[in-house]
C-alpha cells in the first residue's frame, strides 16, 4: 500500500515525536477511516480520515518546529554539535532552518518543511521581525538609539532600522531586527566600538521563545502556525502564489 507512515504523519501534525505517538498508536487510540489501527508503520492513504482519541485530525501538509537552540551547537548538518541532534522524533531530513543562531548564541530557532514559508520569513522585503536579548561590554544609551534607528553602515550598505531598548542595567538589552545580515548583531555594536558578550534570540515574527528549556524542541500549535503565516501574507499552507 502507497502512503506516508502512520508515526510520521501524527508527528507531523504536531502531536509529539515519533516514539511518543508510536506509544499512542500501539494503545489503540488512532483509527484511519474509522477504523482502529496499531501498527506505527501503517502506510496511511493520502486524504484519509485520521482520529486520535476520538477526536478527527485536519492532515496539514508542513511541519514547523520550534527548538530552543541551547549555547555550544552550530546551525548545521554536517558540523557538530550539531542543532539537528537536537530533533530526535522529527524527521530532520525535510526541516530547514530558518535563518541561523551562532554557536556562542542561543534562543528561538525555527525549522520548517514549507520552503516558500522560509524565503518569506527570510527575505528583508518582508520585514518579519526578530526579538534578541543582548549583554554588552559597555552600556548602551540614546546615541546608540538613534545610530540603531537611523541604520549602521555595514559592507557599504545601511542596515535597515532597528530597535534599541537598553534594560534597568544598560550593559543588557533588547534589539529588534527586520533582516538577517552575517552575525549583524555583533557588527552593528562593534560599529559602535562595544562588543557583544551574549545572545540570545527570544522571538521571530509572532512566535515566542517563552519557558522552552535550553536543547528542547515542540510543534508549533496551529494558532503559531496561524499567525506565522499571517505574518507573511500567506493565508495558510499549500498557496499558489509564489514570490
Amino acid at each position: 500500500m502507497k502512503g506516508e507512515r502512520l508515526d510520521k504523519v501524527l508527528a507531523r501534525l504536531g502531536l509529539g515525536s515519533r516514539k511518543e505517538v508510536a506509544r499512542l498508536v500501539r494503545q489503540g487510540k488512532v483509527r484511519v477511516l474509522g477504523q482502529v489501527v496499531k501498527d506505527p508503520g501503517f502506510r496511511v492513504p493520502e486524504g484519509a480520515a485520521l482520529e486520535v482519541e476520538g477526536r478527527p485530525l485536519e492532515v496539514r501538509r508542513h511541519l514547523h518546529v520550534l527548538l530552543h537552540k541551547p549555547l555550544g551547537f552550530v546551525t548545521s548538518r554536517t558540523e557538530g554539535p550539531s542543532v539537528y541532534a537536537l530533533l530526535q522524533g522529527f524527521p530532520t531530513r525535510d526541516l530547514s532552518p530558518v535563518g541561523r543562531l551562532d554557536k556562542d548564541a542561543e534562543g528561538l530557532l525555527l525549522f520548517t518543511t514549507d520552503g516558500l514559508l522560509l524565503h518569506r520569513l527570510t527575505h528583508p522585503r518582508h520585514k518579519v521581525a526578530k526579538r534578541y536579548l543582548v549583554h554588552l561590554e559597555r552600556p548602551v544609551g540614546p546615541k546608540d538609539q538613534e545610530a540603531f534607528r537611523e541604520g549602521i553602515l555595514l559592507d557599504g550598505k545601511k542596515t535597515l532600522p532597528a530597535e534599541l531598548t537598553p534594560l534597568e542595567d544598560p550593559t543588557w538589552a533588547e534589539v529588534v531586527l527586520k533582516e538577517g545580515r552575517f552575525h549583524q548583531i555583533k557588527r552593528m555594536f562593534r560599529a559602535r566600538g562595544n562588543r557583544v558578550l551574549h545572545l540570545k534570540r527570544l522571538a521571530l515574527g509572532p512566535l515566542e521563545l517563552g519557558d522552552l528549556p535550553p536543547g528542547k524542541a515542540r510543534p508549533l500549535t496551529e494558532a503559531e502556525e496561524k499567525a506565522l503565516y499571517a505574518a507573511v501574507g500567506l493565508g495558510g499552507e499549500d498557496p499558489e502564489d509564489e514570490v
